[in-house]
């Protein structure tokens, strides 16, 4: 499987990008959030890469960073969820708004998105919920919808280390936050996670 691909950025629109290295183009599709991130075209890019593999086709969709990666995977998991549409939802809205709606249940918002009907989206709301809670609290915590705290993302790092699961070090961190919006840095972030949890 091809991870990522590095070199020099031959073309680019909204929607894909061609990636030429070591003398081989390389057709890339991508969300409208990687375009924004792309140098122009000439320049050396490098995009993280899900290559998806058909009878009939093989594919690379192209990302910028790894939480667009990861969402798009966690997207195209879900029962009739392709790439395509996942795409789409992906430039629907900022990661951190995509986050916080499927956390929340609001099919409704995604919906709205060209190519999501109603059962899709009541579908992603279902099966993703718990798999978001980590890049939603961390754009609640950022204060932005398109952000991603550094210090949520740190937090539920240092609460792994500590022992702690992916999944519990994300609600014990969404909790530190829904109770205490101010918390400004990662100690005092785990120091109430902590405490909290002896409580």
């Amino acid at each position: 499987m091809i991870a990522y691909v590095r070199g020099i950025l031959a073309e680019k629109d909204p929607t894909r990008v061609v990636v030429e290295a070591a003398g081989v183009g390389y057709e890339i599709f991508i969300p409208v959030s990687t375009y924004e991130k792309l140098p122009r075209e000439g320049a050396e890019a490098k995009l993280l890469t899900a290559h998806i593999v058909r009878e009939d086709d093989e594919i690379l969709f192209g990302f910028a960073t790894e939480t667009e990666k990861e969402l798009f995977l966690k997207l195209t998991a879900v029962s009739g969820v392709g790439p395509k549409i996942a795409l789409a939802i992906l430039s629907g809205a900022g990661l951190g708004e995509l986050a916080m709606c499927i956390a929340a249940g609001d099919a409704k918002r995604l919906s709205a998105i060209k190519g999501v009907g109603k059962k899709t989206a009541e579908k992603i709301c279902v099966e993703l919920r718990d798999k978001v809670q980590n890049l939603a609290l961390a754009a609640r915590g950022a204060g932005k919808a398109g952000d991603v705290s550094p210090i949520a993302a740190d937090s539920i790092a240092a609460l792994r280390a500590l022992g702690f699961n992916e999944e519990t070090s994300a609600k014990m961190v969404t909790d530190v936050f829904a109770q205490n919006p101010d918390a400004d840095s990662v100690e005092k972030v785990i120091r109430l996670a902590l405490a909290s949890r002896s409580s």
